[in-house]
């Protein structure tokens, strides 16, 4: 075996390189620190996540509050940079207390599918057989449902639903994919030496799939779920839009643009603004998730 490629299987096995400790995630770390896209990416997001667990810091006015009337879809004043919305209350505020839910969603959605992904995904993969065909064929009948329609008729048949709801719909429309990814990493993965090597050592099925399988296949599917979230906020966005997601009194930029479609030609500010920051919020994860792939897979750099 060649030096370098005695390099690679220790370091797909985890040992050391060049006298220090072999990591994915660590080297994949030292790759992203050199990515200019990753810190304007990551910049972005924690912004957005600041707007979302403190709007105090940006906003005296509480959702829904601070409203009047006759102020209603006005333009920018001193006070008020970005007008005021139908109801006459500040935009600028509005959009702040919007963030929250949005990106609750996005991220409670990504987390819920991740792990029904991975328990099915490593469960399918590493056992097989009946298992496999079983967990294959309630994958396809979710697979075979699409995400905006069945995700309007279900909530459209309950229409008493707020956020807890909205994450639960979308975390039972949206495992499916990484679930197949996840299982065609694992069947990849258990047939390596070190993996054969861990079963002939005596290690246990637990053993083998937490700490030799799981590290070396959930690369993937990490990367995928960085690019669910924006996706995931953009369809919780639509599903707002079209008037079957969440419901008044609850602030969120997906419902902002569902007001503000009628108004567009007159007072585009309405739409404008949360239609921006709803956009650049999708475009940073898609961002992250793609300088976090060309991290993670060598043939990508």
């Amino acid at each position: 075996m060649t030096e370098t490629a005695e390099a690679t299987a220790t370091a797909t096995a985890g040992g050391d390189v060049g006298g220090r400790r072999a990591s994915l995630w660590g080297d994949a770390w030292l790759e992203l620190r050199r990515r200019p896209l990753f810190w304007v990416a990551a910049a972005l997001l924690a912004f957005m996540v600041v707007l979302a667990l403190f709007p105090s810091l940006f906003t005296d006015l509480g959702p829904n509050k601070g409203c009047v009337l006759s102020s209603s879809k006005g333009g920018s004043t001193a006070g008020h940079p970005f007008g005021f919305d139908t109801q006459g209350c500040d935009l600028f505020s509005q959009v702040v207390h919007g963030a929250r839910p949005t990106i609750l969603i996005g991220l409670a959605v990504t987390v819920g599918s991740l792990v029904i992904s991975i328990v099915f995904g490593t469960l399918a993969g590493f056992y097989g057989g009946l298992l496999d065909s079983v967990i294959a064929r309630i994958t396809d009948i979710f697979f075979g449902l699409p995400f905006v329609l069945g995700a309007t008729v279900i909530l459209v048949a309950f229409p008493d639903h707020g956020v807890g709801a909205m994450c639960l719909v979308l975390v039972v429309l949206g495992w499916t994919t990484m679930t197949r990814i996840m299982r065609s990493q694992v069947i990849s993965v258990k047939s390596m030496d070190y993996v054969r090597a861990a079963r002939a050592l005596g290690a246990g099925d637990l053993r083998i799939m937490f700490r030799h399988i799981l590290p070396n296949a959930i690369a993937p599917v990490f990367v995928v779920s960085m690019l669910n979230v924006g996706q995931v906020i953009a369809y919780e966005a639509t599903l707002d839009y079209l008037g079957v997601g969440l419901q008044y009194p609850t602030v969120s930029w997906g419902l902002q643009l569902n007001v503000a479609q009628d108004y567009f030609t007159d007072f585009p500010h309405l739409l404008v603004f949360p239609a921006l920051f709803l956009s650049v919020t999708v475009l940073s994860f898609i961002m992250l998730g793609d300088v976090l792939r060309d991290a993670l897979d060598p043939r990508m750099r």
